[in-house]
């Protein structure tokens, strides 16, 4: 009876955490829509455009304040996921304009080392951390004879910091019945979808023209930021900070 007591209480539980959640990502889901119905051309780039493209980011950034007002702290977690959320804003608004691409790519750089300080360092998984750095040496190499100038080295750069960045959130998560967490779940997701949009986003403007390339893209960024950004719902303890605060 215990069993089955403890089982409802965290079922009611997981449904109130659920009908908190959603409420606070309609300004996300309608930014989304909104972007997807405008549908503003790349080629004019200008500050409408811009706003249009990073509001959803950052009503994610509005969101993990909410939530932490709710629960009533602002958790060291929760303000770097929000830091990388606006790193991530102001890549998007640098990358409208392409002669400030390289300004982007830094952007989402600090995005991505902002959301590894926030996953942690431990546990360490050499396994995962093989198979992603292979993945990354495997792709730069695949794409290195289409870079040239800065590129050629920033593209490494970034390689490393996504692939890095991945690696922590995977190895967080557990499947082990005490340590399961769902936020830990939403991030690693997050991750790989990350890594999807920003390889197509690579081939697509180095290598060569990706079908439907805008739309994939920005469906995984946005699908990734939101699962990222939904990781800051977890309970204190399942924050993994590389030092304890």
């Amino acid at each position: 009876m215990d069993i089955l007591e403890t089982s409802s209480r965290h079922k009611k539980k997981s449904q109130a955490t659920v009908r908190n959640t959603v409420p606070k990502l309609l300004p996300f889901l309608m930014s989304v829509c909104n972007y997807y119905v405008l549908w503003i051309p790349l080629s004019q780039p200008d500050w409408y455009n811009a706003l249009i493209k990073c509001l959803p980011i950052l009503s994610l950034g509005f969101f993990t304040i909410v939530h932490s007002i709710g629960v009533g702290r602002f958790s060291p977690y929760a303000k770097k996921i929000f830091l990388g959320l606006l790193f991530s804003a102001a890549g998007d608004i640098c990358l409208v304009w392409p002669e400030y691409f390289l300004f982007g790519m830094l952007m989402f750089g600090l995005a991505h080392l902002m959301y590894t300080i926030a996953f942690g360092f431990y546990p360490l998984n050499i396994r995962i951390f093989i198979v992603l750095a292979l993945f990354g040496v495997t792709f730069y190499s695949a794409t290195v004879s289409y870079l040239s100038g800065p590129f050629v080295y920033m593209v490494a750069g970034y390689s490393m910091l996504i692939c890095t960045m991945a690696w922590r959130a995977l190895c967080r998560v557990s499947l082990a019945s005490h340590k399961f967490s769902w936020a830990c779940i939403s991030a690693a997701l997050g991750s790989i979808f990350f890594m999807v949009s920003d390889c197509v986003l690579a081939v697509d403007k180095f290598c060569f023209p990706v079908t439907n390339a805008r739309a994939i893209v920005m469906s995984t960024y946005y699908g990734a930021q939101l699962l990222i950004a939904l990781s800051v719902t977890a309970k204190p303890q399942d924050d993994f900070l590389w030092k304890s605060e």
